[in-house]
């Protein structure tokens, strides 16, 4: 039935269907007997999924990665669909509109989407309002990240904004410093900023007096040096963990022609022709850190086979966002069942 469904809504531009079904299933939740249903049909139950990391609790080990509910308007909907945890953002300071429209596209013949959002959401004290308002209990990620018009040299204060922002509503924090879409943002991966960003971030949290895990996504085109400098960095900082990864620039191999391809243009491409480089970027950190560094995967993920190749590889939980997409709303229940 979703098949249909889909051949329907990939008729529309992306960005405006994306709204347009969460409007719908904002709509759903606000029925009771509806929600009920909803609950019923696809909330994993089972106790043997549960994961504990960094003293939480996950019911499931499927969670929804960062970029779909930028700003935690539908949280207490995503609920309802069986998901582990759910990752607001890119949340940044300020409000911005992010990249000129149209800015995301579907690649169905490589079950992928090429996506230059530009961190468009309303700002971190938008989102910090809707979250200490939401009624489903549901672990919460905080996807942090700079403005695009802060230069770089002064980007350690945005991403303190956004903690401090943030820090009472959600449940862990991942510093996004990979995205591809805002200009430079990738150069903090260099070792000396991102050293000076994550201390400074390490330091906040213990001048709060509390221990929010701080999590680092990064972006699969990084080489095994820059892999190894994360390693060494996360274990001087004592980084909480990594989240890899985030899109990738690559656009090798695909089914789509290259000539559509081209006329898309920029962006960071997710979805299936992800999967495999996840998977090995995964692999590499798990057996370089003897496994002693928490991860989430992210990346080409849409059945359980998939989770199951990424949890093997050395992850903790997974996430889907372009696996959701295309499979469809009972996405995490389906890999739950498989695992």
């Amino acid at each position: 039935m979703y098949n249909l469904l889909r051949s329907i809504l990939f008729r529309i531009d992306a960005e405006k269907v994306h709204y347009m079904v969460m409007g719908w299933l904002k709509t759903a939740y606000s029925i009771s007997f509806v929600r009920y249903f909803i609950k019923t049909a696809f909330v994993p139950t089972d106790k043997k999924l549960e994961r504990t990391l960094w003293g939480i609790t996950f019911p499931n080990p499927v969670g929804l990665a960062a970029g779909f509910d930028k700003d935690a308007k539908f949280t207490d909907q995503l609920a309802c669909l069986g998901f582990g945890f759910v990752e607001i953002g890119t949340v940044t300071p300020l409000a911005q509109p992010g990249n000129p429209k149209p800015r995301l596209f579907r690649l169905p013949a490589d079950k992928a989407l090429i996506n230059r959002m530009g961190f468009n959401n309303d700002g971190a004290m938008a989102a910090a309002r809707r979250l200490r308002n939401r009624k489903e209990r549901l672990i919460i990620g905080g996807n942090i990240g700079k403005n695009k018009n802060t230069p770089n040299d002064d980007a350690t204060s945005d991403y303190e904004k956004g903690f401090h922002e943030l820090y009472d509503v959600v449940d862990y924090f991942v510093v996004n410093v990979s995205s591809p879409n805002t200009p430079g943002l990738r150069e903090l991966q260099d070792k000396e900023p991102l050293t000076k960003l994550l201390s400074r971030l390490q330091e906040l949290n213990k001048q709060k007096g509390g221990k929010k895990p701080i999590l680092l996504k990064i972006a699969p085109d990084l080489t095994n040096e820059q892999l190894d400098d994360i390693i060494d960095l996360v274990r001087t900082i004592n980084l909480d963990g990594i989240v890899s990864s985030n899109t990738t620039i690559s656009r090798e191999g695909l089914q789509t022609p290259k000539k559509e391809v081209e006329a898309i243009g920029m962006g960071g491409l997710s979805g299936a022709p992800l999967r495999k480089r996840a998977t090995e970027v995964i692999q590499y950190l798990h057996t370089n850190s003897n496994g002693t560094i928490p991860i989430i995967a992210s990346g080409g993920i849409f059945t359980a086979a998939d989770a199951k190749e990424k949890l093997a590889a050395g992850a903790s939980l997974v996430q889907v966002y372009t696996g959701f997409i295309y499979e469809g709303p009972g996405i995490a229940s389906s890999i739950c069942k498989g695992l």
